[in-house]
């Protein structure tokens, strides 16, 4: 059934207005998904503040266009949802982590990064990037590696004269 001129505004509007307010969104192939995994997915995204929508790819450009992102659209196949949020990195790394169990049925086929277009590559790139707390702690171990080689030298150094 055909949407009528203003329910398709609305879903235009709608659409932009998410955009306006994510910082990432992933672009992801579903087909063949049972409902009962969907909702899984679903609330899993939720609980962490993450949207999962199911949009119509036409209406999808046209918001795109209107929020004015950069680059050129990956191209996506048949079907398409997207699934976005404020954080940057949470729904590339949520629909990476999904997809892996997934593989059939789902998996990521582009997005939009810091207001660009990434294709498929890019964005699994993205989903790969360790979690804050995991680079934090490797920076640590950088910073204390050089400190830590210089004390083992001056005990040796201090045990040769003693």
């Amino acid at each position: 059934m055909a949407l009528k001129k203003a329910k398709k505004a609305e879903l235009i509007d709608s659409y932009t207005d998410a955009l306006k307010a994510c910082k990432s969104a992933v672009y992801v192939k579903f087909k063949g998904l049972p409902v009962g995994q969907t909702m899984e997915l679903r609330s899993s995204l939720f609980g962490e503040g993450i949207h999962y929508t199911v949009v119509k790819k036409t209406l999808w450009t046209r918001a795109t266009q209107a929020a004015g992102i950069k680059g050129e659209a990956p191209v996506v196949g048949e079907e398409l949802a997207v699934v976005w949020g404020d954080d940057l990195l949470s729904p590339a790394r949520l629909s990476y982590e999904f997809s892996k169990t997934h593989r059939d049925t789902f998996g990521i086929v582009g997005g939009i990064f810091d207001g660009e277009f990434k294709d498929a590559k890019q964005m699994l790139e993205i989903a790969t990037i360790p979690p804050r707390e995991v680079l934090l702690s490797q920076i640590a171990y950088l910073l204390k590696s050089p400190i830590q080689a210089l004390a083992i030298g001056l005990a040796a150094v201090a045990e040769k004269k003693a």
